[in-house]
Formats: structure tokens, sequence, C-alpha cells
């Protein structure tokens, strides 16, 4: 998933400032507008990731179970005499 959306990332914002350019000097460059259009692009799938991640549930490990201890009013077992 890393892989594909870092790939999908890379070629929207290389759409976003390729469509977004100025002249300079007859060549044309990318704009500082499709450098902040980019970014918001960027904070806005952030932020969503972040949602996403927020609600995602948590399976709490439930711990060991433990013998139970000895009934107060139960015998005990006498120890063995030799």
């Amino acid at each position: 998933m890393r892989s594909i959306g870092t790939s999908f990332a890379a070629a929207v914002i290389g759409v976003v400032l390729a469509r977004m350019t100025t002249d300079f000097g007859g060549v044309p460059l990318a704009s500082e507008n499709g450098f902040r259009v980019a970014m918001l692009i960027g904070c806005g799938v952030g932020l969503a990731a972040a949602v996403v991640a927020a609600l995602i549930p948590v399976r709490t490990t439930k711990p060991p179970l433990r013998p139970a201890a000895a009934a107060p009013d139960a015998p005990q077992p006498s120890p063995a005499k030799a």
C-alpha cells in the first residue's frame, strides 16, 4: 500500500505542478501557487489518513487466567508423615 500510495501521490502532484506553471524567460516553471496547492493536497490526505487511523478499533488482550485460590472453609490436605 505504501508503494502504491507514493506512486499515486507523485503522479498527482506532478500533474498539479505541470498544470500550474509560470513563464520564466520562455521556459515554463512550476508556480508558487502550484506548490501551495500541492501542499494543501498533502495536508488534506494526511488529515484524512489520521481520521481513518483514529477510527480503527483497538483489540485489548485479556490477562491469562489464574487458578482460583482455595476457599477458606475447604479442607486442606494434611502433609504426609514419613
